[in-house]
């Protein structure tokens, strides 16, 4: 039955460009989206948001019939009254561009790479546009510049590999806005892109949006993005639509329980601490589902009748919603902790003051560059690039520690440095009161069980040949543990990250994302360390997965006393787990504290700027937010200027005077604290201006 989700939400300004009905795909035996309706006007932004699987980047593709040829489609899909699904390529390919532009999740993927980006702007133009080259040209350089990109006539003759990933992304959405089309589809244009590039790309958006008048359909499994940027909100799960409703609405009092563990499972900038509530078990796969609902094996609430028919998606109000027991949530208005099962978290283990813990990590002054070299057969060094240039961490028995920064600010090579156990290049390390510098290759063998690290993608990391209880075996092998001991650790491991004792034989791609990040954390713990480098580790993890491993480091800290190092663009997830945190910028520390302090009362502008940055899941506080959007990119790390790094992007520095400007540009600021026995340190020269 179709259902007409017109009255969801507020009407946009305009009539009604897009409609959606009974959209079904298939790819061969699996269907990958059931009968999906929408309807889109002229100006408003419809949010698409689910789990990994859910069908709603296949949804957004088809629409574009931008699918391979393997993929059955059916139902209808009309663009201001004309039938998209049918017509001939050549027909699409004059609406593609024009009518509906699409702005791809990898814009590197998305760009011909041996093709200029200018190159590739002008073809789009002149496809669609009676210009001459000459013409096309100038109109790509102030689409450029319309979507921020420095000396536009100059990014023209550049490659897509020499442009960053949100320089790419906002080339991408030049392109996309080229002919004005009367349709935006952006499929998740913010993933992997770094929390400040973020809003610089969603702020392109909303300026896009401006000009052109465009409707957008914004694809996002982030629930902050789609709070301050749509109008309406389509919630997919097993290839259809479960609910719809205006976005206030939807996230004040969802009534679909999926919906509610959604947002329940976000870890929130403006809480901290407690357990999420995850949503449990996995989706089913979409070629096997059970009769009735496909959520109801996941679903608090399930009732027996849940299981014998798929409910429609039905409301009166216009908020609508595919569960029977739609009503009395909408009644309720329970949070996702009263629906949901919200696992306790015990005590932790150290509970005596910071100044009287162990110090498990001490990083001073840490230096590492690497050379530029030029030419083929006899290279020579042409320059040096400043990776890490002045960290400074401190760990205790039992704490977390977050490291934060944009790409290329240095934690990554920190990590390294950190996990060689060797002599750096400046600076000192620390580890269990043990100086790097000082240990040969016997003493850092023994030291290594200390410090473990669990990366940010576990099915890179796991060897795909052996089964899990080999796998987590390895460091213990390494270590010449007997075997006996060995027999009893594995299992032991599995039930304390939560997976079965007879899953060890299993192999790695018979688990999902979020229980193959479980088996490296039980690998991490083979070896009893007294230090847990995580670096990214729920970045690559849906929503709902990822609640389900914060919880587990939660509860593995407190019960095992241990330490955290943890890496991590998102500050939300930060927020939520650490204890301290230290902010980097070009390879330097430039904040650091306890996390109430620093995420409270940001001393340093760049700390500002990226907790400005972070989008909220609530509507109303994320629209009254101020935001403090960063110019550009980063500055090279192959370069080292005097005075402050910081200050060709500082929103501080452009408000001095001359006098005081002269100061950041010709002393580096030291990491100072801000009173006598605070544990709250800023590298700025005017940190409360």
């Amino acid at each position: 039955m179709t259902t007409d989700l017109l009255e969801a939400g507020t009407p946009a300004e305009g009539g009604e460009l897009l409609e959606v009905r009974e959209l079904a795909v298939d790819f061969g035996d699996a269907p990958a989206v059931r009968g999906v309706d929408l309807r889109l006007r002229r100006g408003e932004t419809l949010g698409i948001v689910g789990e990994s699987g859910s069908g709603k980047s296949v949804t957004a593709l088809a629409v574009l019939g931008l699918l391979p040829g393997s993929a059955a489609v059916r139902g209808s899909v009309r663009l201001e009254g004309r039938e998209l699904v049918g017509l001939p390529n050549k027909e699409l390919a004059k609406i593609r561009g024009s009518k509906v532009a699409m702005v791809f999740q990898d814009p590197l993927s998305a760009f011909t790479p041996v093709y200029r980006i200018g190159d590739q702007i002008v073809e789009a133009l002149r496809i669609h546009q009676p210009l001459d080259r000459a013409a096309a040209r100038t109109r790509a350089a102030e689409l450029l510049d319309l979507v921020g990109i420095p000396e536009p006539e100059r990014a023209l003759d550049s490659f897509p590999h020499e442009f960053s990933g949100g320089m790419r992304q906002r080339a991408m959405i030049a392109m996309a806005i080229a002919n004005d089309p009367d349709i935006l589809l952006a499929d998740e244009p913010t993933t992997a892109l770094d929390v400040t590039i973020q809003a610089q790309v969603l702020d392109v958006l909303r300026k896009a949006q401006r000009e052109t008048g465009a409707a957008l359909v914004l694809v996002s499994h982030d629930l902050g993005v789609i709070a301050g940027m749509a109008d309406r909100v389509a919630v997919m799960y097993a290839g259809r639509v479960v609910e719809t409703a205006g976005v206030d609405e939807l996230f004040a009092r969802p009534r679909h329980p999926y919906t509610l563990g959604l947002i329940g499972a976000v870890p929130r900038l403006d809480t901290g601490g407690g357990p999420l509530v995850p949503i449990p078990g996995n989706p089913a796969p979409l070629n096997d589902l059970p009769p009735g609902c496909p959520f109801a094996a996941r679903c608090p609430l399930v009732e027996d009748r849940c299981r014998t028919a798929e409910p429609p998606l039905t409301g009166t109000d216009g908020h609508l919603a595919a569960c029977v027991r739609a009503d009395e949530l909408a009644e309720r208005g329970p949070a996702p902790s009263e629906v949901y099962p919200v696992p306790a978290v015990p005590p932790p283990a150290v509970s005596v003051p910071r100044a009287e813990r162990e110090q498990v990590l001490r990083v001073t002054g840490l230096t590492k560059t690497f050379p530029v070299l030029k030419g083929t057969v006899f290279k020579r060094r042409v320059g040096d690039v400043y990776a890490v240039d002045g960290v400074e961490l401190d760990i205790r028995h039992g704490e977390t520690l977050g490291l934060v920064g944009e790409s290329g600010s240095g934690k990554s090579t920190t990590l390294f440095e950190l996990l060689r156990l060797g002599r750096p290049e400046a600076g000192r390390i620390e580890l269990l009161g043990q100086d790097t510098a000082g240990l040969d290759r016997a003493g850092a063998h023994r030291l290594r069980s200390d410090i473990q690290i669990v990366f940010q993608d576990p099915m890179a990391s796991l060897d795909p040949r052996l089964p899990i209880g080999d796998v987590i075996a390895e460091p213990l092998l390494a270590q010449r543990a007997p075997r006996e001991l060995i027999d009893r650790r594995v299992p032991e491991l599995l039930r304390q990250v939560g997976l079965e004792p007879a899953h060890a034989v299993r192999y790695p791609h018979q688990f999902s994302g979020g229980q193959r990040q479980r088996i490296s954390i039980a690998r991490a713990l083979a070896v009893q360390p007294r230090l847990l480098v995580l670096d990214e580790p729920v970045s690559a993890l849906d929503v709902s997965v990822q609640a389900g491993v914060l919880n587990l480091l939660q509860q593995l800290k407190a019960e095992l006393g241990l330490a955290y190092l943890f890496v991590s663009h998102d500050l939300s997830v930060i927020r939520h787990l650490s204890d301290r945190v230290s902010v980097m910028y070009l390879g330097r520390t430039v904040e650091s504290g306890s996390v109430e302090a620093v995420f409270e009362r940001p001393r340093h502008p760049y700390t500002r700027a990226l907790l400005s940055a972070v989008p909220l899941p609530d509507p109303p506080a994320e629209r009254a937010r101020t935001r403090v959007l960063l110019a550009g990119d980063p500055p090279s790390p192959t370069e080292r200027p005097p005075g402050c790094r910081f200050r060709t992007r500082c929103q501080v520095y452009a408000a001095l005077d001359t006098e005081r400007r002269g100061r950041c540009e010709q002393q580096s600021p030291p990491l100072a604290e801000a009173a006598p026995g605070r544990d709250h340190a800023a590298a700025c020269h005017y940190p409360e201006a």
